[in-house]
């Protein structure tokens, strides 16, 4: 092929893609068009590109410097028209209905807080006017702080898979430690006395998880709240009095607390709480006295130090302020239950 034969070509491919990028409408025309000319398999400048091979050795140069001209010519033309249509849809977007001042406004309806982050953040107030500091820890959870550390032997029944959501075996810590979705928020408050020293008074709230089947009472993910206070002298009275206290406070009225004796392997006396509200016993959580072996497990002195702890489930809080039935209400976001909070 001839240098002049070659250019031509070159030319009129240039000159019928300027007029389709000229005529495009919109982008969907527009793309066809450039599918049709630029494009890297089929389009017409690749296909006009081809030629080249039948060009003298010697023009070659000349015919590839062309080649580049017309391709840089049809990308700005590509370009041009891409700007004009974007320009277009945004002066037809400017150009809509006008506003109509007579209308009626549209209603904005103010939302509010979830029932269980409202329950939290009262919580939250209620034991900082007791003197607890909120402390948080992960939701994944190695088995030192899960269970080891609060005295929860390899053998017992609380470490079964079946009562966990243990991650993968193949999930692991540096140190070989299995790894689980927390099931108690227990765990937090051996993070906070490894790497604080007595005395330590902090409440710490968040998901937990346990692989129970839903139902009125049960939810393989709910919240709970623990407590701790760690001092010199600390007593099961002061436990009681802090569990009365807060009970007063959120439940609004002068509650009664009473302790049932109970087991669990990281208090020692264990005693299970219950309120009395509205002339009804209601148990909301466990309790006692921090076993000795949690303090050595965290390097504290047992001889020298006592505390209590307590934990409390945060639905069960919530759905007995509002008079609830059923826990997976509070999960199910149904926008007609949630608006009544």
């Amino acid at each position: 092929m001839a240098l002049n034969e070659f250019i031509a070509e070159l030319d009129g491919v240039l000159q019928e893609a300027t007029a389709a990028f000229a005529a495009a409408a919109d982008n969907d025309a527009l793309e066809e068009a450039r599918v049709a000319f630029l494009g890297a398999k089929k389009g017409r400048l690749r296909a006009a590109q081809k030629g080249m091979g039948g060009v003298d050795a010697d023009d070659r140069p000349q015919a590839g410097q062309r080649l580049n001209d017309v391709k840089r010519a049809i990308e700005t033309a590509f370009e041009e028209a891409e700007r004009r249509i974007a320009t277009g849809a945004a002066d037809a977007a400017a150009s809509g209905p006008a506003f109509d001042r007579t209308l009626p406004g549209s209603e904005y309806r103010v939302g509010s807080l979830h029932p269980i982050t409202q329950t939290i953040e009262e919580l939250k107030d209620i034991m900082g006017r007791l003197g607890f500091t909120v402390a948080d820890g992960p939701e994944i959870e190695d088995e030192r702080h899960n269970f080891e550390a609060l005295n929860i032997p390899r053998e017992h029944p609380a470490r079964d898979p079946l009562d966990n959501f243990y991650l993968s075996t193949a999930e692991k810590t540096a140190d070989g430690l299995d790894l689980l979705m927390r099931s108690q928020t227990s765990t937090v408050q051996i993070r906070v006395m490894e790497h604080t020293p007595p005395p330590v008074r902090i409440i710490s709230l968040g998901r937990v998880y346990r692989p129970d089947e839903a139902d009125r009472t049960h939810y393989p993910m709910f919240h709970q709240m623990e407590g701790l206070m760690v001092d010199e002298g600390v007593t099961m009275a002061d436990l009681k009095s802090v569990l009365r206290m807060f009970a007063s406070s959120y439940l609004g009225s002068d509650v009664r607390v009473r302790f049932r004796p109970s087991f669990f392997p990281f208090t020692e006396p264990s005693v299970e709480a219950d309120f009395e509200w509205n002339g009804e016993w209601i148990e909301f959580g466990g309790a006692g006295m921090v076993d000795p072996n949690v303090f050595t497990a965290v390097g504290y002195d047992p001889e020298s130090v006592t505390g209590f702890a307590f934990g409390l489930g945060v639905e069960r809080l919530c759905m007995r302020r509002h008079n609830l039935a059923d826990i997976r209400d509070l999960f199910t976001n149904d926008v007609r239950f949630l608006r009544q909070f």
